[in-house]
């Protein structure tokens, strides 16, 4: 199984804002895994591989 990583990490390495990675996965444009809540905010985990992907296309 790969690394799950936070919005925030995800964030930090795309060099967005964690609302930027939240409207992304909700628009399904980043493929995210779902977390149970308790919380008002869906908690979202991002496999590593995904972030790999749009780095490497994005040097493409």
């Amino acid at each position: 199984m790969s690394d799950l990583l936070t919005v925030s990490e995800v964030a930090q390495i795309l060099r967005v804002d964690g609302t930027t990675v939240r409207r992304w996965v909700k628009q399904g444009a980043l493929e995210a895994v779902i977390l149970p809540h308790m919380n008002e905010r869906q908690a979202y985990r991002i496999k590593r591989e995904t972030v790999n992907k749009i780095l490497k296309e994005a040097v493409q």
